[in-house]
């Protein structure tokens, strides 16, 4: 074996498919006050349905209510419920719900044993363009909240959006800027590196970014990144199996959540973790399961998280 690509396995819950920004690539959004929020009753019908399926990762994955908006704290509150469940139904929950002030990042600290935020590119130029009615994708108030997850101690994954409109020297520049938060509060996990794919719900019309430019950029972006950050690529939207090959050789070492539904990209479906290891072994590589948090980590969360993550790494050790 040439060596080890991991990947979490994951369930994604949605509580609303609302949001107040419109960044015109966006397949996943709908407009305030058309999306039902989800229950806590529906949450836990799905989420006692996973029990016995190996999930271990739920992924919160929200849709924003503005932050002067009255039902900012009614939103607030359901994600905060929504992850303690998952939680005392045995699951370790990772949120990824827009900038969230400091008050709510250290509440959310308690109830997740990681979280995520994209950076996507630094440029403010973007404001211009894709990210124009898009008022919480201004980077200074994103680059706050890897800031506050450093204070903060939280197992961060953050990313770059390829082919949004970018130049090179962006990606340069948005991947130094990770590399400098993390050498300061040594917080962040993972760096996903995302080529945009068109999908059937976007106003953007650009094309897919080129999946063949991917390998200079994953090994570009390991040049700058500390070693001890993994670098993360989306399987289904790098689509030839040669190409995802490729990208791990330039040293992408991690799949990301594979689960039933890509919920930020619903035209292009997760492959399966059998899949995935036909297209690796042959390769020389061999696809192994993590946890939604690294182990250099698990001494930052409060006692009872790190509980439950110590019973899923005994699950692990008795499965070797």
């Amino acid at each position: 074996m040439t060596g080890t690509v991991t990947y979490s396995p994951a369930y994604t819950l949605v509580p609303t498919y609302e949001c107040f920004n419109r960044c015109s690539y966006c397949n996943f959004r709908t407009d305030p006050g058309q999306s039902p929020w989800m229950t806590l009753e529906s949450a836990a019908k799905i989420l006692r349905e996973l029990q016995k399926q190996g999930v271990c990762e739920i992924l919160i994955l929200s849709g924003e209510v503005h932050p002067r908006s009255p039902r900012r704290n009614a939103w607030f509150e359901r994600i905060y419920q929504l992850c303690k469940l998952a939680l005392e139904l045995g699951f370790l929950p990772h949120t990824n719900a827009g900038p969230l002030n400091f008050a709510e990042m250290e509440r959310c600290k308690t109830v997740n044993v990681s979280m995520g935020l994209m950076l996507e590119q630094l440029t403010p130029e973007l404001l211009q363009t894709v990210h124009r009615h898009a008022p919480s994708k201004i980077p200074q108030l994103r680059l706050q909240q890897l800031e506050w997850a450093g204070k903060l101690q939280i197992p961060f994954t953050t990313g770059l959006l390829l082919g949004i409109g970018e130049t090179q020297t962006d990606w340069w520049e948005t991947l130094e800027a990770i590399a400098t938060l993390h050498q300061r509060w040594g917080h962040i996990q993972e760096v996903i590196l995302q080529p945009h794919s068109p999908g059937s719900q976007q106003s953007f019309d650009a094309p897919a970014f080129n999946p063949h430019q991917m390998p200079e950029v994953i090994s570009k972006a390991r040049d700058i990144l500390p070693l001890d950050i993994t670098i993360q690529i989306p399987p289904n939207l790098v689509l030839d199996p040669k190409w995802l090959i490729a990208c791990i050789e330039a040293g992408a070492r991690d799949l990301g959540g594979i689960s039933p539904k890509d919920e930020v990209n619903p035209d292009y479906p997760h492959l399966s973790a059998q899949k995935l290891t036909e297209i690796l072994k042959p390769a020389g590589w061999q696809l192994v399961p993590r946890l939604p948090i690294y182990g250099q980590y698990d001494h930052w969360l409060i006692p009872q998280l790190q509980t439950a993550v110590k019973q899923w790494r005994d699950v692990g050790r008795n499965e070797e």
